[in-house]
């Protein structure tokens, strides 16, 4: 079996449990292999003479171990890309919605991947195009989370005209509009006042960031819709992110937005069921009058 472990956010304490993670499985007699940023953040550590470092993972690796917090898990789906590689995400950060286990339960759940008592969370990406501009998202232009445009260098509201499938829907006037998947329904969206969505549930949810038309709701599509944005306002150009990505955008840029035509897989556990991770993280049924 061939593990890779990746830290995109290099810290005392993520490189002393990704130290933990390659022990223990080369315990197991696994062939781990790392990324480059890692190699280099192990310092003079033994364990390094015994580690391949890779470039591109390759299809036949078993699992991709990320270390870190949410932020870190956004940036292994650039590393797992149309692999089909799952990723098991171990929580060193604060709030770890994508992350399938704490650090406090490192060394049980190790043993639970070993002995193949999981299952997999096959979550939906989206996809943006950009026509001529397209060059500026790089390689990867998906997002696992969400994608969204924003006002730059502006305190006015823009205007993002928005249609459905070709159908006209509406001109939101706000800070900016967010399209969520159910993975991402957790993050920006939620804050910005948008559902919850089960991973597994087949949709995208378009929410406006402080709308000024206060009957404007968020809005809860089949993910075999097709979005095109189209942003205007005082200024000359606007933001759009992808995940953690940003680009600046001129005005009137055509911005089209479907489900990706691959997904990505993740490692959960009986006790990180999502309903499980929804009372832990939101706290909910914690209050005492209920």
């Amino acid at each position: 079996m061939q593990i890779a472990v990746i830290c995109p956010f290099i810290n005392s304490t993520a490189i002393g449990y990704a130290e933990g993670v390659i022990e223990h499985l080369m315990g197991l007699n696994v062939n781990v292999i790392i990324d480059k940023n890692l190699y280099e953040g192990l310092g003079d550590t033994g364990i390094k003479e015994q580690l391949t470092v890779f470039e591109t993972l390759s299809s036949t690796t078993s699992f991709l171990i990320c270390i870190g917090g949410d932020g870190s898990m956004l940036q292994a789906v650039i590393t797992v890309r149309d692999s089909n590689v799952p990723i098991l995400g171990i929580n060193t950060g604060r709030l770890g919605f994508l992350t399938s286990l704490q650090k406090e339960s490192l060394n049980k759940g190790l043993q639970l991947l070993w002995e193949k008592k999981f299952t997999l969370i096959n979550r939906s990406l989206l996809e943006v195009k950009i026509d001529e501009q397209q060059s500026l998202l790089n390689d990867f232009p998906y997002a696992l989370n969400e994608i969204s445009v924003s006002r730059k260098d502006t305190a006015s509201l823009i205007s993002i005209q928005a249609e459905i499938e070709g159908h006209p829907l509406t001109t939101y006037w706000a800070d900016g509009l967010i399209v969520a998947t159910p993975t991402g329904s957790t993050g920006y969206n939620l804050s910005s006042g948008g559902p919850i969505v089960l991973p597994e549930t087949p949709s995208f949810v378009v929410t406006p960031i402080a709308p000024h038309n206060l009957n404007i709701r968020p809005l809860v599509l089949p993910d075999h819709s097709s979005i095109k944005l189209e942003v205007s306002g005082r200024e000359e150009q606007h933001l759009l992110s992808l995940d953690s990505r940003l680009v600046t955008l001129a005005h009137n840029t055509p911005i089209y937005i479907k489900k990706a035509a691959f997904s990505i897989a993740t490692v959960q556990f009986n006790d990180t069921a999502f309903y499980n991770v929804l009372r832990e993280k939101l706290y909910w049924g914690i209050d005492k009058r209920n």
